[in-house]
């Protein structure tokens, strides 16, 4: 297993949508085992594909359950209303407030190639929220309300993300 390279904010792949996984090979497992090893050393709680600047419909997860991988998630229900500090791998150092749905249903793939159908809460359901946004290519800043959302902009603009560092905001739920 190896540790990847976390792509950063500004890297055009961030911004793109990413396409379905139709088979589970041999490179998808090592690709599975890397990104859950990359996920624990930056540390946060969940690393979507683009993350690693793989354009696969994918992510890793780890909410103090053991890790789990969702292939072509997809929400298909959200409910309720959920306020909590919410920082992002890509973007480090920075965290925000953000108000989410409390839970979602979750449609996807395992990689023993089974349905996965998961009604989630709270953290994991954000944490789910935000690797899909990932995949839709949708970052956290996208997120903020219009003020917070300039002024988060006006900040990146005037920092330098060199992209050699994993570390991760501390923030409660780097995901």
């Amino acid at each position: 297993m190896a540790v990847l390279p976390i792509r950063i904010f500004g890297d055009p792949v961030l911004r793109q949508e990413t396409s379905e996984i139709s088979e589970v090979d041999d490179a998808l497992v090592r690709l599975v085992e890397d990104m859950i090893e990359t996920m624990y050393e930056a540390p946060g709680v969940g690393l979507a594909a683009n993350q690693v600047g793989v354009q696969r419909r994918m992510f890793v997860y780890d909410v103090g359950e053991g890790p789990g991988v969702v292939l072509n998630p997809k929400i298909v229900e959200s409910d309720g209303e959920w306020s909590y500090y919410e920082g992002c791998l890509s973007i480090p150092e920075l965290a925000w407030d953000v108000v989410r749905p409390k839970r979602v249903h979750l449609l996807g793939m395992g990689m023993d190639g089974e349905d996965l159908d998961v009604e989630a809460d709270e953290l994991l359901a954000r944490c789910f929220q935000h690797e899909v946004d990932h995949l839709d290519g949708v970052l956290l800043v996208q997120r903020l309300d219009s003020d917070r959302r300039k002024e988060a902009m006006r900040v990146l603009r005037n920092r330098s993300f060199d992209g050699s560092s994993l570390a991760a905001p501390a923030a409660r739920s780097d995901i």
